[in-house]
């Protein structure tokens, strides 16, 4: 048994920076008497910190007196990680809660408990039965866990699917009957049965098929067959950030969301499809988040404004303007700028803006449902560079199912079509804008249309790659920039992995071998999980997890994307009594 508040580790004295004492909103609390949580981000400070669900859950788990939480984010180095608030070793913590967002990090959650004596796969840990300093409970949740959680079940104890705030109380009450030395594996098992959105990995068995797919997931007795996720109701006060730091990608920024889901559509967002029904927050939510800001912040970073609506907007403009406050974002609808949102823009100084066609061609862009043209694409960029945007920042993807060259031959036109209109305005101003160009390859995600199709082989990817920079030698005044193909195709390896995926992490993480010679060496071929076109009636190990999506509807969406036709998007926020996709019957 671990005594709750017990400190049984070291401090280590480190010499990095301190970085609490940077902070703005964060709190120190004293061990004793407490049970000591930490809520682990499986990158470094800087990423952790701008993402806003790390925060809430930060906030939520500290409004219990009864309990101190404690962050702790992935080194720079190769030494143990640390808390950041009081500079604890993980192993000192009961309760480990890793907040997974990509994933990249999935390798990264392992590597984060070898590093710190503590055995990361879940049977090794507990072997003893008990959960104690050293031997902690790992719970896993975050939205990459809630899109295919079986690379990491391996390594969990338990996850919690879906959005926290329904169930934080029932879950904290939960984890304090852990460590008061009950036996582990019946509080596993009551939690599967009683906490919603549980999923205890060790309770469910896979079966496969001779050739490798699944044929079955058993559940325990008495367990449900699949684990429904959790789902936030409207809330009176949008989430917003309750910690600044200028260590940061949004530095001293004060983000608010502006809902959660989106409504768009988009084939290849695993967001858009798992987050629904899509929830728009009324505009006095966002307005009551912004004036939560400390009395310093003037600036308010906007998340999800390429889903809201544009009246929506205009009206948080208007009050932004009214407050003085400047605005930042991380990408913008092509298509959603109004003159009211461009004012606030220009007020706010804007230098740096994004904006995201995603496919190169516009046959491409019907493929993908984006729903935007190569003239909003344009006239987007005119405005933004006539307000005052020196760097204007184009994500695109390559590799996307269908694509030809033909179609990089039109994003390649699309780019010189963007660089000679904002030249032009440029020339008249003595300035000239920068166009920062940002590809990276597709990565087919679990419970997407897209989940049927795969990868482009890795040569492939690495061929486009070449392509491409080959198209775009002349250029000038632009900086290009292309995630790694190897990368991009280990990603689709996990995206659409399973339990045996999973367990060739440990051994990854060691160190000793890539995960092509890993791969190559146990037997496992990559393009199985990466690559391979999957039918319409095959078992997934992701739908473990219960989004209500119709698989129909996702197989049928999958279908007009192989023949270039764009869909309605999703139109329940319209109160059409839209039921599509099944979430909402």
């Amino acid at each position: 048994m671990c005594p709750v508040g017990s400190a049984q580790g070291v401090r280590s004295k480190s010499a990095s920076s301190d970085l609490f004492s940077l902070e703005t909103g964060s709190c120190k609390k004293k061990w004793k008497g407490r049970l000591p949580i930490a809520l682990v981000f499986p990158h470094n400070y800087h990423l952790g910190m701008s993402n806003l669900g790390f925060q809430l859950l930060y906030t939520l788990l500290n409004a219990n007196p009864d309990i101190v939480c404690e962050r702790v984010f992935l080194p720079s180095d190769d030494s143990a990680p640390l808390s950041i608030e009081s500079r604890r070793l993980l192993r000192d913590f009961p309760i480990l809660l890793f907040s997974v967002s990509f994933e990249q990090d999935f390798l990264s959650i392992i590597g984060i408990m070898q590093r710190s004596g503590i055995a990361a796969l879940t049977r090794e840990r507990r072997q003893a039965g008990k959960v104690a300093a050293g031997t902690p409970l790992v719970v896993g949740g975050g939205v990459a866990t809630f899109i295919n959680p079986e690379p990491l079940a391996p390594y969990m104890d338990f996850f919690v699917l879906g959005e926290a705030e329904p169930v934080m109380g029932q879950l904290q009450s939960y984890l304090f009957k852990f460590v008061q030395g009950g036996d582990c594996r019946d509080l596993l098992r009551q939690a599967a049965l009683n906490l919603p959105g549980c999923y205890v990995p060790t309770l469910y068995e896979p079966v496969y098929n001779d050739d490798g797919t699944l044929q079955e997931v058993r559940a325990a007795d008495g367990l449900p067959p699949r684990i429904r996720k959790n789902i936030a109701a409207d809330m009176p006060v949008a989430g917003h950030s309750t910690v600044l730091t200028p260590a940061t990608e949004f530095a001293n920024i004060h983000l608010v969301e502006l809902g959660r889901g989106c409504s768009r559509g988009c084939r290849f967002c695993a967001a858009g499809y798992v987050y629904r029904p899509p929830r728009l927050w009324q505009p006095e939510a966002i307005i009551a988040a912004i004036k939560a800001r400390p009395a310093a912040s003037r600036r308010v970073g906007l998340l999800g404004m390429e889903m809201a609506h544009s009246d929506n907007l205009q009206e948080i403009a208007a009050f932004l303007l009214q407050q003085t406050c400047s605005l930042s974002f991380s990408s913008l609808r092509a298509d959603a700028l109004n003159e009211t949102l461009l004012e606030l823009l220009a007020g706010s100084g804007l230098k740096t803006a994004a904006i995201a066609p995603d496919g190169g061609s516009e046959r491409l862009r019907r493929v993908i449902n984006k729903g935007i043209s190569r003239d909003d694409c344009l006239t987007a960029a005119e405005a933004l560079v006539k307000i005052g945007v020196s760097n204007l920042k184009l994500y695109f993807m390559i590799g996307l199912p269908t694509e030809t060259e033909e179609d990089l031959l039109e994003l390649v036109e699309l780019v010189r079509l963007i660089q000679n209109r904002i030249m032009g305005l440029g020339r008249r101003r003595g300035h000239l804008s920068q166009i920062t160009l940002s590809i990276n390859c597709f990565v087919p995600k679990a419970w997407t249309p897209f989940q049927f199709h795969g990868s482009f082989l890795l040569r492939e990817l690495q061929d486009k790659v070449k392509f491409l920079r080959r198209q775009f030698k002349g250029f000038n005044n632009m900086k290009l920039s292309f995630d790694q193909p190897q990368h991009a195709f280990f990603q689709a390896m996990l995206a659409r992995g399973d339990r045996r995926v999973g367990e060739l992490l440990s051994i990854l993480a060691r160190g000793d071998k890539n995960w092509r010679q890993l791969c190559k060496g146990q037997g496992v071929k990559p393009e199985f999980y990466a690559a391979r076109r999957r039918g319409r009636d095959e078992v997934f190990p992701w739908e473990i997890v219960d989004h209500g999506l119709d698989r129909r509807f996702l197989w049928a969406e999958y279908q007009l994307a192989l023949r270039a036709k764009s869909s309605r998007g999703c139109e329940i926020a319209a109160g059409t009594g839209c039921r599509r996709c099944g979430v909402c019957v």
